[in-house]
């Protein structure tokens, strides 16, 4: 069973609709199909193609039991994807990309350990127990900065087995770290950028919200998928060894 990507949602969600044909990237003249006024027009039948190799690859990676880090942080997109990695139990970044989020892993889980240290310390009222009202609400604020930052990375096991990012080149940064690490990038990529940054490109318009709604649905299912199929295995290894 595969995710069925419909090209007719596609098209209703406005996925087709490039950026003005000033603005074109020469490497995506393969996915763009035609020209309307100054914008182009993106090949939904490549778009589909493009899809389906991109949700199959996510479902294994989540198969395997790895993790798919989502990046968008856009005004337009951040809250789509926040709500649909929460959904999925999958780590996101939808606040300011810091450097060296993948590539200086040893900094940043630091900053996450003492994240949670003060949130555990909040929780079990010993910070009230030791400070007057006022440090305890410096302590919260603290808090509150450091989840903007780390909140949705901060149950990230390890090094994730794939990026999916909204807009290349918004989370450029993003998508360079991935790159020095060998994480596989799966991208919405635009008629504005080069789609041979990426591992598995998805030519898209990544601007409207009805087309990166549909798009993190799709790559949900995916994520469903995967782990579907991970339960189903470690079930029948079980069961194996009842036998």
């Amino acid at each position: 069973m595969a995710v069925d990507v419909d090209i007719k949602a596609l098209l209703e969600a406005g996925a087709h609709f490039g950026h003005k044909t000033s603005r074109w990237h020469p490497k995506m003249a393969p996915y763009i199909h035609s020209k309307r006024g100054e914008n182009h027009i993106i090949n939904l039948e490549k778009t589909l193609e493009q899809f389906d190799t991109a949700l199959a690859f996510i479902e294994g990676v989540v198969a395997k039991g790895q993790q798919v880090l989502f990046v968008a942080t856009k005004r337009q997109a951040k809250d789509i994807v926040r709500e649909t990695a929460i959904a999925a139990g999958q780590p996101y970044v939808v606040e300011r990309w810091l450097g060296g989020m993948l590539t200086n892993a040893t900094t940043i889980n630091v900053r996450i350990k003492k994240l949670k240290d003060l949130e555990a310390k909040m929780a079990s009222g010993e910070l009230a127990a030791k400070y007057n009202k006022l440090e305890v609400q410096r302590f919260q604020e603290q808090i509150d900065a450091m989840n903007i930052s780390f909140g949705g990375i901060k149950e990230m096991q390890g090094r994730p087995g794939a990026l999916f990012v909204v807009d290349i080149l918004e989370e450029a940064n993003a998508i360079k770290e991935a790159n020095r690490l060998g994480i596989p990038v799966v991208a919405l990529v635009d008629t504005n950028a080069n789609p041979s940054l990426v591992t598995y490109p998805i030519a898209c318009n990544d601007d409207a919200i009805k087309t990166i709604t549909l798009a993190c649905d799709y790559v949900k299912q995916a994520i469903e998928l995967g782990k579907s199929k991970r339960a189903k295995k470690a079930d029948e290894v079980t069961a194996a060894k009842g036998e």
